[in-house]
């Protein structure tokens, strides 16, 4: 008579096939990031459409996860812990889909960039907020396989410092386009890239957020520590003060 798996091997692997889709998916996306901000600082128009083309590959990834989410659920009918692993997995999987997202429109920039003047300084800077939110979303996918509960709130913490950069690039585009009125409509889609990154870092920080949910059984209290000031101070101004709290 063949011997029937125990229940919970059966469950760990269903687990470890989603969380290795997980992790594929978060590959793709933080190689979409990079990849998003090269094109633009080479003015390179191949490599922005191969992000737009590569974000099918994370729309099906995603499309995935919930389908085997939503298998384990109907089939093992997890509790608890087990529960808070699946649902985790769904949340994490829809903020990677949209970092995916970003950085595709990120890339459509590219093309339009391409045809104006070159704003000094520009995409070598938002390629430094891209290289960050790379950097925090790799941690917050290795918080995830370790169950790091203290590596996930540093990569909270570090939200901030992402902030402060997008609020000094916005100072430096008004200043641009204070200093000559040509520069405004480049200025205006750096700007709209910019604030694609700055979103990023929300969505990597949803993520981080999504691991102590994981590890302690519910998010954290505290206010996330933000520092972008340009959403609700209309008058902020190139010899503005500093942008953090």
């Amino acid at each position: 008579m063949q011997e029937i798996p125990h229940i919970s091997s059966v469950y760990d692997r269903d687990l470890e096939s989603i969380q290795a889709s997980i992790m594929k998916m978060g590959g793709l996306v933080e190689a979409a990031i990079m990849k998003a901000a090269n094109s633009l600082e080479r003015r390179d128009e191949a490599l922005a459409e191969e992000v737009r083309q590569g974000d099918l590959a994370i729309d099906e990834l995603e499309e995935q996860v919930n389908d085997e989410v939503a298998r384990v659920i109907a089939l093992r009918a997890p509790t608890a812990v087990d529960l808070r692993v699946v649902l985790s997995v769904m949340k994490i999987a829809a903020n990677l889909e949209r970092i995916g997202d970003l950085s595709k429109n990120m890339a459509k920039r590219t093309g339009v960039l391409i045809q104006m003047q070159t704003i000094p300084g520009a995409p070598a800077a938002l390629r430094r907020m891209a290289r960050e939110v790379e950097l925090m979303l790799k941690d917050a996918l290795d918080a995830y396989i370790q169950r790091d509960e203290q590596l996930a709130r540093d990569v909270i913490a570090r939200d901030a410092d992402l902030d402060q950069m997008y609020n000094a690039i916005f100072r430096e585009f008004l200043t641009f386009m204070m200093e000559d009125p040509r520069n405004i409509t480049a200025c205006m889609h750096l700007h709209f890239i910019a604030k694609n990154i700055e979103r990023m870092g929300d969505h990597v920080t949803s993520v981080a957020e999504q691991v102590i949910f994981l590890v302690v059984g519910e998010t954290p209290r505290e206010r996330r520590p933000k520092a972008d000031k340009t959403s609700y101070d209309p008058d902020l101004a190139p010899d503005a003060g500093e942008g953090g709290d």
